[in-house]
């Protein structure tokens, strides 16, 4: 990676990551806030303005905009996460330019008409629809707000009807006057790019963006504990969360390593344990989220009424193995694993952008990939062993089951197999 980076007047920053081999390019504008800058009365409005966006400007219509990407080939998208707004189009080189102004347009002159909005809150209403439809899904919000009950970092990114249906144009106005400014934002062009080229296009179309940063958001909590939801449904979906590490934590890649070799592939632990050897289910994994303050380790797995019962002890019994003798062997392999993702992912130039606005946000620079590889090269088995440990004293693990949840293990029993409890066990 060649990454330049300069700096407009009003503090935008704009990065480029020249892959010269390629005719197209990856680009977007990335707003350091998403879903945990909301207050409560306008949970969900990061993600309405993302489509919003999109809904007409001072000069093109929601069609217009639609049109005009579409009649070069081009791809325009946005996603909202809970500490990020990623506006992004991908084009051929030439179109580069038509990218860099409509990403403007849609995010310095938005018209938020009330006619737009009123539809455009139908559809949220059905994506929130078809989320609470999606068990394997919606798990992973009722997850999050058992993590962080009564704050920001556990609200659903979507919102809820209530908070959506009382959306104003106001409220999109005033969330985006104090979180939309240039120093929050970062334009990155991946591919197909020459710097001199994006900067002085962005200039022209970013200069009138307000200078200012985005203001931090409340600090997360963890509080975890039990949330279950009976359902009628053919399999229960269980969630497991330990509190993990915030994104610029040195042992980040030990935590990394460590998931990995519990429930990242077909010859993680979990995997082997629950489906292969124990046919308790057809999916198992485990995930590492990593904020700018806080983290979060975590299980999933769909399993049949019958088998649910089953499942917690076996998870907690495989943390605690992999604790206590997690090997050089499974620790090379999980290496090799997250080694061969960063490398392919690097061959894409939306993939690259997208990790550029992750450094850029985190770190304040970009990190090399020899950097990246080296700090994964420091972790061996004992800094696995080390991290697994800390994991097993967790106080307060979050649980969440939805479905035919009867037979799940009971909150007391599984919380009971970390913490102090577990510590004095091991002792004994």
């Amino acid at each position: 990676m060649n990454v330049e980076i300069s700096r407009l007047s009003n503090g935008l920053t704009i990065v480029t990551d020249p892959m010269p081999q390629l005719e197209s390019a990856a680009l977007g504008v990335w707003v350091n806030c998403g879903a945990r800058n909301e207050t409560r009365n306008v949970m969900g409005v990061s993600h309405m303005l993302e489509h919003m966006a999109f809904k007409g400007t001072e000069t093109r219509s929601a069609r217009d905009i639609a049109v005009e990407i579409e009649a070069v080939g081009g791809f325009l998208n946005a996603y909202t996460s809970r500490e990020q707004t990623a506006f992004h189009a991908r084009v051929l080189k030439a179109d580069v330019p038509l990218a860099i102004d409509i990403l403007s347009d849609i995010l310095t002159r938005p018209t938020f008409e009330q006619a737009e909005l009123e539809r455009e809150r139908q559809v949220v209403l059905q994506e929130i629809g078809q989320a609470r439809d999606t068990p394997d899904d919606i798990i992973f919000d009722h997850l999050q707000t058992t993590i962080y009950p009564n704050q920001p970092m556990g609200w659903p990114i979507l919102g809820d009807d209530d908070t959506v249906a009382a959306f104003t144009r106001e409220n999109l106005r005033t969330y985006m006057g104090a979180n939309y400014l240039a120093g929050g934002m970062t334009l990155i062009a991946s591919g197909a790019v020459d710097h001199a080229t994006i900067v002085r296009i962005a200039e022209e179309r970013f200069a009138h963006l307000r200078a200012g940063d985005t203001p931090a958001p409340s600090t997360a909590l963890w509080v975890g504990g039990d949330t279950r939801l009976s359902d009628t449904l053919e399999q229960a979906h269980m969630a497991f969360a330990f509190p993990g590490l915030p994104q610029t934590d040195p042992d980040i890649y030990a935590a990394q390593v460590y998931t990995t070799a519990l429930g990242g592939g077909m010859s993680s632990r979990l995997f082997q344990e629950v489906r292969e050897k124990r046919g308790l289910c057809y999916s198992i994994y485990a995930f590492a989220q990593a904020a700018n303050d806080s983290g979060i380790i975590g299980v999933y797995t769909g399993t049949g009424e019958a088998e649910a019962g089953e499942i917690a002890p076996v998870v907690a019994g495989e943390m605690a193995a992999l604790a206590e003798s997690a090997s050089e062997s499974e620790v090379a392999r999980a290496k090799a694993q997250l080694r061969s993702s960063l490398l392919m992912g690097l061959e894409r130039p939306s993939t690259r952008a997208e990790m550029i606005a992750g450094h850029i946000f985190s770190y304040g620079r970009v990190l090399t990939v020899e950097e990246l590889s080296a700090r994964l090269d420091e972790v061996d088995a004992e800094a696995v062993r080390r991290f697994g440990a800390r994991l097993m004293m967790s106080e307060r693990p979050a649980m969440t089951a939805l479905g035919p949840v009867k037979r799940v293990e009971s909150y007391e029993v599984f919380a009971d197999r970390f913490g102090g409890s577990a510590s004095m066990r091991a002792a004994e």
